[in-house]
């Protein structure tokens, strides 16, 4: 049932996620919240030029988690994935702008902070892959599909920002 409707908002609202419309989700885990890196994380997609449409501090459940994660499921460490998720708060993001999905999976580095460039996210801050400190989308439908389990449709926000005609043409 939680999957028809997320498919259906989904679907719903993915004509309107084109061009700089386009959205991800960008989730600073509890290491990075721990850490006190949620303020630079929000700092450098900020002045990549992307627009913050949603933000929440949450205490994740064990079933969005598990819901989020489905895909890995499989994987022997889906477990400690769920348990380390829930250990502590979780700052959950909208941001919104030109191919956002791509250029944050850009900013962000690679899933082991072993790959990583220096310069990205990951790269600064990160060991273990085990506390890779965020998440993001990998994919426009994956985005859509996790801004749909994380935020209700009210807690997204359609604002004007008047620094947009200095950042796109």
């Amino acid at each position: 049932m939680i999957c028809l409707v997320l498919t259906i908002f989904a679907n719903i609202f993915q004509t309107a996620w084109a061009g700089i419309n386009e959205r991800t989700f960008v989730a600073v885990k509890p290491d990075g919240v721990q850490r006190r890196l949620v303020g630079e994380i929000t700092r450098r997609f900020e002045q990549k030029g992307f627009r913050l449409v949603g933000l929440k501090l949450v205490q994740a459940s064990e079933s969005l988690l598990k819901e989020h994660y489905r895909d890995l499921r499989e994987k022997p460490f889906f477990r400690g994935l769920i348990r380390y998720m829930s250990s502590g708060p979780v700052v959950a993001m909208v941001w919104q702008g030109l191919d956002v999905v791509k250029t944050a999976r850009k900013m962000l580095g690679e899933t082991n902070p072993a790959d990583s460039l220096p310069g990205t996210i990951r790269g600064d801050y990160c060991v273990e892959v085990g506390r890779n400190v965020v998440h993001g989308s990998d994919s426009v439908e994956s985005a859509q599909r996790e801004i749909s389990l994380w935020f209700r449709q009210q807690e997204v926000l359609c604002w004007e920002d008047c620094t947009e005609r200095w950042i796109y043409e």
